[in-house]
């Protein structure tokens, strides 16, 4: 089974997922689809507001942070899902996502946060379901002393396409069983 996707002038069949016994929902993965990816990030980024820098978390938002960030001109950061060598005196913020099995956390390293300390930081995500992978970048934005200039997806799912807070291009339904 499939869910018909029309977003940005383009449409696309969406497999059903299970989510458990209860629940399907419709997989949107922007990975490999560039005509995707750079047709909602164009039309995601008409509807932001002015910002300084792009923040989404590893992994699905990288797509659309790396063409919104190519659009605009503007720097991306990654929260990613462990701290790298690389990073030093890392931030962290817990999230447990709709998608994922477990209760994951997203690190920003030192440098990262001091990129983001007093700039409008526009976060970005492919899909805003539960909202909590959002929360936790909410929560890195400000531990970094960011300023949330807008929270932004292609897709809102289930009801977060009822909130006020959130830019986003379609609502994408889910499918109680």
């Amino acid at each position: 089974m499939t869910y018909t996707l029309n977003v940005a002038g383009l449409t696309r069949e969406l497999p059903l997922c299970a989510v458990n016994d209860k629940l399907d929902i419709a997989a949107f993965v922007m990975y490999s689809d560039v005509e995707l990816t750079e047709k909602c990030t164009e039309a995601l980024l008409k509807k932001c507001p002015d910002f300084d820098i792009i923040v989404t978390a590893e992994s699905k938002g990288i797509p659309l942070a790396y063409e919104a960030a190519k659009q605009s001109g503007k720097k991306y950061l990654v929260a990613r899902k462990s701290i790298k060598l690389y990073m030093t005196d890392s931030i962290s913020s817990s999230v447990k996502s709709i998608t994922t099995s477990n209760e994951q956390t997203l690190y920003l390293s030192h440098e990262d946060a001091e990129q983001i300390r007093d700039k409008r930081v526009l976060i970005l995500d492919d899909v805003i379901s539960t909202g909590e992978s959002l929360l936790a970048l909410e929560r890195l934005t400000e531990a970094a002393g960011g300023i949330i200039a807008g929270k932004a997806a292609v897709l809102a799912e289930g009801d977060a396409a009822k909130r006020d807070d959130i830019i986003f291009l379609e609502a994408l339904p889910v499918f109680p069983k």
